[in-house]
């Protein structure tokens, strides 16, 4: 059985702690000096195969036009003079001029000037990512810090969104001092602290320098190290926690040190195992989506998972050996482990079980009801808090040239058997009633491409921008192209992220029942009931739900969303509904194992079905609460970014944590679990002999572990 292998692991880690600790540190610099020497840049692609978008990108390719690009935004310093006038007019040809010759500048284009002459927009066109670097952006910041003074400047565009460095992680720091802090009142020792910090952070640098390894075989996003420190941060020092609390009570019952690293690998490593488990495979569901770049973003996520797996199980009780009796040594404080607080609490619940289960769901449902309005949309440089210069480069543009210039259609004409259409194209586009202004043609006869720049009159997030990109290509390209072989196609940013949004959201409820089913199927086998794991996956769907809901009320609606830096509403980004839901319901599922496996366990060694909804909670309560404390002040950590998405991504996920280890486990639970009795263990008998046996439902008590290693009697207990 998997209990038997895993306390064999933990034994010979913790006897054998140098060899153990040795591999890990001879694996991990190998990966990190080889992610040093050829590990490749991480990419910033957004696209999906078949959209309209990527067709534009590929037909964009054959031309220099499919690199990255940067704008230089000029506005006179004294706010009265124009670029009519001669000594500003001058100015702004030397400064085309100068960016025109930075390295990698493969062009910069004619000065593009607002009406009333105030605001000057200087675009430069620049080659693919591949051939460009950090220094690129630097050498533009330079220039422009070389402007003459009369002028004002500001920057923006790709080139930023590329290679602009994220800055010091201040918010990951606080979330990791305030996870120590929690882990210094749980276990009152300092190196009982340090193992589960020590363990996260060591997972953490292999799983990132890994990823630049990773895109030899899949390209890996460059928001994904982002995503992956939250999670991996978030389990890792989780996993390490509930295995350091089980080996401590396996020490102060008498066991040596390498028996109660045995145990703890066996029991709390098993229920690691399986919690992991179903992270991992919730994550990769994302390849149900059918965009790569979230297939990607999911298989590092989940690389980082998993390794913070097998370090619990081989290099935590390696860690646990090497610390011996000293794991209790040099304390901060005293602590008592008291279960009665829990337990007269879950008595609580079980009496009033009727009123807490209807009222934590009516409380859940209309958290969850703002989830109706939900926007999807990317986040633009006007998201930006004012102190960056691409707001105030975007603020500048769109005073002077109206809001949709800050999101341009780059319309792709394939003319390779038809150059005749570019004429009769740009006509229709200009005539449309959602376009302010085309730029003129670019045609390059020699690839077969003519480009058109088309300037919407709303914004890139307004949903008349969307209607306007949609009527482009059912009307207005159809009746110019319509005899033709050329054809049209919309790309730009704000056509690719509209694109992946209503790919995603075609995809979403695919993906959400093949995430469900198999975590339902998971549970089954484990629990062997059917009621327990549909009752999970209710309450999940409840609590993201709830997690979304509050998503929408503060990046749509703007409630409390000064708290946490966010200077205007911004759209919800298309794929963190989709990654949020994989992240979190895998996560949840961490709990849901903790807290049933002890419930289960008590059942069956007492067939009352009450007093076992009890002990469960008795028993776990205060671990499960610190556990999520922990990753609620990590996730918490990321809204203090200056990125609208990791905002994103950090406040649902601490949000839908918080209220799955309080109001789901802590209320839901024992309330469903009392009403309904006995029937939580329901299961057909031709389904139980059907399903595998996991060595995880026994009732015997693993304190029967001898020293001949993991007997039949330890095999049932996860944690």
């Amino acid at each position: 059985m998997m209990s038997h292998a895993l306390y064999r692991l933990g034994r010979y880690a913790a006897r054998r702690p140098w060899t153990v600790i040795g591999t890990w540190l001879v694996v991990s610099v190998l990966v990190v000096v080889a992610a040093g020497v050829f590990g490749q840049k991480l990419s910033d692609s957004m696209g999906a195969p078949g959209l309209d978008s990527q067709k534009a990108t590929q037909l964009l390719a054959r031309s220099d036009q499919a690199g990255l690009t940067a704008k230089v935004v000029l506005t006179p310093a004294d706010g009265q003079a124009r670029f009519s006038d001669p000594g500003p007019k001058d100015a702004l040809g030397n400064v085309r001029a100068g960016a025109a010759t930075l390295p990698n500048v493969l062009g910069a284009g004619e000065p593009e000037v607002s009406a009333d002459g105030r605001v000057a927009v200087i675009r430069l066109q620049y080659p693919v990512q591949e051939k460009l670097g950090p220094g690129d952006l630097e050498n533009l910041k330079e220039f422009a810090a070389g402007v003459a003074p009369t002028l004002r400047v500001e920057l923006g565009g790709d080139l930023f969104f590329v290679f602009e460095a994220p800055p010091a992680g201040l918010g990951e720091g606080i979330g990791l001092l305030v996870a120590i802090l929690i882990l210094l009142v749980t276990f009152g020792s300092v190196i009982a602290m340090g193992l589960p910090i020590g363990l996260a952070l060591f997972g953490l640098a292999l799983g990132i320098s890994g990823m630049s390894l990773v895109t030899y075989l899949i390209d890996i996003p460059s928001w994904a190290p982002v995503i992956g420190s939250m999670v991996g941060l978030g389990v890792g020092i989780d996993y390490a926690l509930f295995l350091v609390t089980r080996h401590r009570e396996y020490l102060s019952s008498g066991s040596t040190v390498e028996e109660s690293a045995g145990r703890a690998v066996a029991t709390a490593g098993q229920s690691v195992v399986f919690a992991g488990g179903t992270v991992v495979i919730a994550i990769l569901g994302l390849a149900v989506a059918g965009v790569p770049f979230m297939t990607a973003g999911g298989i590092a996520v989940a690389l980082i998972v998993l390794i913070m797996v097998v370090a619990s199980i081989t290099l935590l009780p390696a860690f646990l050996g090497l610390a011996g009796s000293w794991i209790n040594r040099l304390t901060v404080r005293r602590v008592t482990v008291r279960t009665g607080g829990w337990e007269r609490w879950a008595r609580h619940v079980s009496r009033n079980a009727v009123a807490y289960l209807v009222g934590s769901v009516v409380a859940l449902l209309a958290l969850a009801a703002p989830v109706l309005a939900l926007q999807v949309g990317t986040p633009d440089e006007g998201a930006l808090p004012a102190t960056r210069t691409e707001r105030r480069a975007y603020d500048l543009v769109a005073a002077g040239f109206g809001p949709g210039i800050n999101g341009p259609l780059v319309i792709a004409v394939d003319i390779s058997r038809d150059a005749s259409v570019v004429g009769p194209l740009l006509a229709a586009i200009k005539a449309d009633q959602g376009i302010a202004a085309v730029a003129p043609p670019d045609v390059n006869v020699a690839a077969g491409l003519a480009t058109l720049v088309a300037f919407p009159t709303t914004g890139p997030q307004d949903d008349a921008t969307l209607e306007t990109v949609r009527r482009l290509r059912t009307d207005v390209f159809p009746s110019v192209l319509r005899d033709s072989p050329a054809a049209a196609h919309v790309g730009g940013q704000t056509a690719s992220f509209a694109d992946v949004g209503a790919k995603v959201n075609d995809r979403l409820p695919l993906f959400v029942g093949a995430v469900i089913l198999l975590s339902i199927l998971l549970l089954t086998v484990v629990f062997r009931s059917i009621v327990v794991p549909l009752k999970a996956a209710l309450m999940n769907l409840l609590s993201i739900g709830a997690s979304f809901g509050v998503m929408v009320m503060v990046f749509q609606w703007g409630w409390g969303a000064g708290l946490i830096g966010l200077e205007s509403t911004v759209p919800i980004v298309p794929f963190i509904p989709m990654f949020m839901f994989a992240i979190l319901f895998g996560l949840s599922m961490d709990y849901e194992v903790f807290l049933l496996s002890r419930v289960r366990e008590e059942y069956l060694r007492s067939g009352d079905s009450d007093g076992a909804v009890v002990h469960g909670i008795a028993t776990t309560g205060r671990l499960i609460t610190s556990a999520a404390l922990i990753m609620v002040s990590v996730f918490l950590g990321f809204v203090l970014s200056n990125d609208p998405s990791a905002k994103m991504f950090g406040l649902g996920l601490a949000v839908a944590i918080f209220i799955d280890a309080t109001i789901v486990r802590m209320l839901l639970v024992p309330a469903a679990m009392k009403l309904l009795g006995r029937a939580n263990w329901w299961l057909p008998a031709w389904l139980d002999r059907l399903l595998p046996e996991l060595g995880t439902h026994s009732p015997r008590d693993p304190g029967t572990l001898g020293q001949r290693g993991l007997s039949s009697a330890g095999q049932g207990q996860l944690t």
